[in-house]
């Protein structure tokens, strides 16, 4: 799902997102609920008239960027006390206040309000974290109405199997639409991720979408999908697109190293994007070098359509029964770019 926080992708047109292979995206109901208002999106028609967007939109509640304004923030059981990044205005979020939001808007999927932490050893700090998400989980499941929009419920537990195991069998006795495993991209190793998010993966049921929140790496993706999990959302493809970082099937590069500036091959050698099919990289370096708007625009068009030709290319071989041998051979030739976590957080959008 391509991120699209403020209800846009940044610097594309529903069009052009639609072009790349998006077929649903993810808004932000904390960022949204700052601004514009979600009344003025309702009495607009709702997110999907508002944006211009046909397709399905999952709406995430705001407990991750709710989490990331550190200081700002007083946590009870009643909700959530926090101070807008923008204006400093004091503001509150319940469970049933985001369900009415993301009910307003419109969404096609709507996420429980969650309780998320930063990366910690085993305390009771994290399984207060825990048992409050379940609490407030309860009351959204409580509070929703809308029969044409799904909830997700959302596994928390930090890096301890045990509280991963406790959270998903209280979450799935609720009977939500669908499950997230959130709680993970925020400051523990890649090994950690990996094994707590497959683990997780292996308890929820199968019938039903099963969502790695924040995972957006090429190799994030392969493992994810081998782990189980259906759906994914990161800013990474769009925001390092607008730094000049490109993805190819080998590795990410940065488009503004000298070494592009007489390049007129393609951004990446059969690339059917059509960025690709009609620019060259000599071009696009000129761009960024010229900090021309179309420079970030052309970059975020061909990251996008990379990972969605990615997971094309994962869906085919599973539906051929490969999917093993496309693993190892992506393996074989991907190089992984060392990231600074957490990758999300209240500027997700930037």
């Amino acid at each position: 799902m391509p991120v699209a926080t403020q209800a846009s992708v940044k610097s594309l047109t529903p069009s052009e997102t639609w072009d790349t292979g998006a077929q649903i995206l993810l808004a932000n109901a904390y960022h949204l609920s700052l601004r514009p208002g979600i009344k003025t999106i309702y009495r607009m028609g709702g997110l999907h008239s508002f944006m211009g967007w046909d397709g399905p939109i999952l709406t995430d509640s705001g407990g991750y960027q709710v989490y990331s304004l550190g200081g700002l923030v007083r946590i009870s059981d009643q909700g959530i006390h926090f101070k807008s990044h923008i204006d400093g205005s004091p503001r509150f979020l319940s469970p049933e206040e985001s369900i009415r939001d993301q009910e307003d808007l419109g969404s096609d999927i709507a996420m429980v309000l969650d309780q998320c932490i930063g990366y910690q050893p085993v305390n009771q700090i994290v399984r207060d974290a825990m048992d409050r998400t379940h609490v407030w989980a309860k009351r959204s499941l409580a509070a929703h109405s809308r029969k044409d929009q799904a909830l997700f419920g959302i596994v928390q537990g930090g890096v301890d199997l045990n509280l991963r195991s406790e959270s998903v069998k209280i979450l799935t006795s609720m009977g939500f639409d669908g499950y997230a495993t959130g709680g993970l991209g925020v400051g523990e190793s890649k090994d950690q991720l990996y094994w707590v998010a497959a683990q997780t993966a292996s308890w929820l049921p199968v019938e039903q979408p099963r969502y790695l929140m924040g995972s957006g790496s090429p190799e994030d993706l392969v493992e994810a999908v081998n782990s189980g999990y259906d759906l994914f959302d990161c800013s990474l493809p769009t925001r390092v697109a607008r730094n000049g970082g490109i993805y190819r099937s080998d590795k990410r590069f940065d488009i503004t190293t000298a070494q592009f500036k007489f390049d007129d091959g393609p951004l990446e050698q059969g690339c059917d994007c059509i960025v690709c099919q009609t620019f060259s990289a000599g071009y696009v370096h000129h761009l960024f070098k010229a900090r021309e708007l179309l420079g970030y625009r052309l970059a975020t068009i061909h990251n996008l359509r990379f990972f969605h030709r990615l997971m094309d290319q994962i869906r085919e071989s599973i539906l051929q029964d490969r999917f093993q041998l496309y693993r190892e051979a992506f393996w074989g030739t991907h190089t992984p770019v060392q990231e600074p976590q957490p990758s999300r957080g209240v500027d997700d959008q930037y």
